[in-house]
């Protein structure tokens, strides 16, 4: 193992399964030293972990943990295509929260994501960021997240 894998260890935190695309993609491509995932949805064993809008029927804690979970699943794809323990950084993550009308508080249900990635990478889980409110997100979930990755 090497330092990702081991810190992952560490923190008692397997990667799932890579989750099989729903539709025409790949779950990850890599072009030079970067790895884009496709958005990740808070998918646990082959099932939707939770349905429903921010701010509604998923309280803004839930949602905070199903964006780790779409973290995870995320680097699970990162590992399928390039092995984990060849990150050297992670560049953007992009956070879609599907929002009941008025929520506003879509940077702290990303924060899941990017709090995730700071206990796994340290320094060099420090990304730039976006957090999108949405009307709708695939299969009804709540939250979706994709990553930008540099890799050696």
């Amino acid at each position: 193992m090497g330092r990702w894998t081991d810190r992952l260890a560490e923190l008692g935190v397997p990667l799932p399964d890579v989750v099989a695309p729903v539709a025409a993609y790949v779950p990850a491509v890599r072009t030079g030293s970067l790895v884009y995932t496709a958005g990740q949805v808070p998918m646990v064993a082959g099932a939707v972990a939770a349905t429903g809008k921010v701010g509604a029927e998923i309280s803004p804690a839930e949602a905070k943990e199903h964006a780790r979970i779409c973290a995870l699943n995320a680097l699970a794809a990162v590992d399928a295509l390039v092995g984990l323990d060849s990150v050297v950084r992670i560049v953007k993550v992009v956070g879609f929260v599907a929002s009941a009308e008025g929520f506003t508080g879509q940077p702290a249900v990303v924060n899941g994501a990017s709090e995730l990635l700071g206990e796994i990478f340290g320094e060099a889980g420090q990304h730039a960021r976006s957090a999108v409110g949405v009307a709708e997100l695939p299969l009804g979930v709540p939250v979706e997240v994709e990553l930008i990755v540099e890799v050696e």
